[in-house]
């Protein structure tokens, strides 16, 4: 080799030596920051509780964020971590019910899917165990408290990297040299920002009084969507505020009037627009996994009173004669079967008497703008959103799993809303999961459950109201007897 072609033979090592590193960096960097991986589930049950819908993209807290975040600010918490809070967390999992987790940007992401509203536990007993229940509404969930925890404690002083990465290492057991200096210091900076802007979107929790636990305002997180002015929105518009729903039975209940206000009759719109709430936009949404959600929820069926507890066969025989006459035809035959000239369409505020605080909510503009969403996908785009004048007469399936009663959970028990409106308790604590079964609903005459402050609801606040649903038509003339013969007809649904 001549002296003068050295250098050149020296330049191409180098280079191939340089490209070789690029290319092997390049390989690397897409193994770790690529794939965008769900953690999955065969059987559809724990799917639901667990499985993506795709939020975790865009919304999703880094895992082991989420993980240490009750340790930052523990002050900020009403007791001791995610529990006080009502999440539920199953023996050996690693996280609560209804939430999901996904590899996504190069590192383990979770948020919020649908069963997190529609799971709760009931006890049967003092000293028994909690009984898990999928489909119900999240009665002990309270998720205006969860998202005003996460709001202060990132914008907290002590949400730094100084603060929040080695508690990180400690519990995860160490961390490689680049997620101690760039992945999860930039991820803190970067969920700081997020939440600063989302505190900003869904600014009206801080313009309401506390939901409290099982109760959550839907289509006020909708109006954010579209940059609504909330300071500048009508008390009456503002207060929207409505039990989570049980969601039982959907393939039954295609065709009716959805949502507690019908503002929809088809349930894949209703599903879709629900997916909103988990972060799940059009652009992010994973609908295979949305698709079976679907399929699970369009044939699941509540649990059976009677396997927890006695009927009366020949008390309920009774008060299924009584039933028949005064409630079939707006809430079905039975707890299977939704035939009645009335089920699933409206009955106007002026005859029902409900709190209209959240029908006045969801308004006609909202509607309009709904239409727009999905609007770049065909088969998706939704149609069937319309504002309405009253609340949809709902089939009754799993209905003792459904207290408190009425829209906005403002009655505590069936007993109580077989009362007239004046003799209906105006303050009750919600949150417990120890049942009653004799007044059919959930204990509400005591301030703590397994040694955990519950929430005091107050009736008089507005969007509260317990009236209407009285009279002669709907059972709160009857005699007491009757009634009991009711009640005990209704646990068997």
């Amino acid at each position: 080799m001549s002296p003068s072609a050295s250098p050149c033979v020296l330049c191409r090592t180098l280079l191939w030596s340089l490209l070789a590193l690029l290319a092997l960096f390049a390989f690397g960097a897409a193994i770790r920051f690529l794939p965008d991986r769900p953690v999955t589930y065969d059987d559809p049950v724990e799917h639901f509780k667990y499985g993506s819908t795709g939020g975790e993209r865009n919304m999703g807290f880094p895992y082991w964020v989420f993980q240490v975040l009750p340790e930052v600010c523990p002050d900020l918490l009403p007791g001791k971590g995610y529990a006080s809070l009502g999440f539920i967390f199953e023996p050996d999992r690693d996280l609560p019910v209804g939430m999901s987790k996904r590899r996504h940007l190069g590192i383990d992401r979770v948020f919020l899917n649908c069963a997190v509203c529609h799971t709760a536990t009931v006890r049967t007993a003092p000293d028994a165990k909690p009984m898990l229940v999928s489909g119900m509404p999240a009665n002990q969930l309270n998720l205006m408290a969860f998202q005003k925890f996460v709001q202060a404690c990132v914008n907290d002083r002590r949400f730094t990297p100084s603060q929040v990465v080695p508690r990180i290492a400690e519990k995860a057991g160490g961390l490689g040299l680049l997620d101690t200096h760039v992945i999860y210091p930039v991820g803190i900076h970067l969920m700081r920002d997020g939440v600063a802007g989302l505190t900003g979107r869904l600014r009206f929790i801080h313009l309401q009084a506390d939901w409290g636990p099982g109760r959550v305002d839907t289509f006020n997180s909708a109006k954010a969507i579209f940059g609504v002015p909330f300071e500048k929105l009508s008390p009456e518009e503002l207060i929207g505020v409505a039990d989570f729903p049980a969601i039982w039975n959907q393939a039954k209940k295609q065709d009716m009037q959805l949502h507690w206000d019908g503002n929809n009759s088809r349930v894949e719109e209703r599903n879709l627009s629900a997916a909103f709430g988990t972060g799940a936009t059009p652009k992010l949404i994973d609908h295979a996994a949305i698709a079976r959600i679907e399929a699970w929820i369009a044939t699941a069926e509540p649990p059976a009173f009677d396997r927890h507890f006695p009927v009366d066969r020949a008390l309920a025989d009774r008060g299924a004669r009584i039933y028949m006459q005064r409630c079939a035809a707006c809430h079905g035959t039975s707890g299977s079967d939704f035939s009645g000239a009335e089920v699933g369409k409206l009955t106007p505020i002026a005859a029902i008497g409900t709190d209209r605080g959240r029908l006045d909510s969801y308004t006609l503009e909202l509607a309009q703008n709904q239409g727009m969403l999905y609007s770049a996908d065909p088969e998706r785009r939704f149609r069937h959103f319309r504002k309405t004048y009253g609340y949809a007469n709902a089939p009754l399936d799993g209905l003792w799993l459904r207290a408190p009663y009425l829209h906005n959970g403002s009655v505590p028990t069936l007993w109580d809303l077989l009362q007239p409106a004046s003799q209906r308790p105006k303050t009750f604590y919600r949150g417990n999961d120890l049942y009653d079964p004799k007044h059919l609903g959930f204990v509400a005459n005591q301030p703590q459950s397994q040694g955990t402050p519950l929430f005091a609801f107050d009736t008089r606040i507005p969007g509260n109201g317990n009236a209407g649903h009285e009279g002669a038509a709907y059972g709160t003339t009857l005699p007491d007897a009757d009634k009991w013969a009711l009640l005990e007809y209704l646990k068997t649904f």
